[in-house]
């Protein structure tokens, strides 16, 4: 179904399960052809300016290092290509302080971890129609 789109995504996670993961989801089972994984913040703003095409979905896991994703996101909104695109949190730290948290920064949703394989495309297609999805994990 959403093959035909040219859709991008970018993904920035530490844990190598999660990667796998997301790489069987969105490549696998979704067959998006523009998956982009980085497994570190370290070079961010390059590896960003390398992308093509440019995404045109971030997800960031928030606990990283040497920037977490409250840090990437500020580097996020300074470039104008990124200022009106969705990035989305991912993280496993879902406790209502840091939903507000992640809210206040200026994230465009979260996703909760563990990611659910079930109900993670929808929630995808949903963002990338332009719905706002806060989704804790179950």
């Amino acid at each position: 179904m959403m093959a035909q789109s040219p859709i991008s995504i970018l993904y920035v996670e530490d844990d190598p399960h999660s990667r796998r993961l997301m790489s069987m989801l969105l490549r696998g089972r979704m067959k998006l052809a523009h998956v982009t994984i980085l497994e570190d913040s370290q070079h961010f703003l390059s590896n960003l300016e390398a992308l093509d095409p440019k995404p045109t979905l971030i997800l960031l896991d928030i606990q990283m290092k040497p920037y977490d994703g409250f840090a990437m996101l500020e580097m996020l909104r300074q470039l104008n290509w990124a200022k009106k695109m969705p990035i989305v949190a991912l993280t496993a730290s879902v406790m209502v302080e840091e939903v507000q948290r992640l809210k206040d920064a200026g994230f465009d949703g979260c996703i909760g971890k563990p990611i659910n394989i079930e109900t993670f495309p929808d929630m995808l297609s949903s963002i990338l129609a332009g719905k706002v999805v806060w989704h804790m994990a179950d």
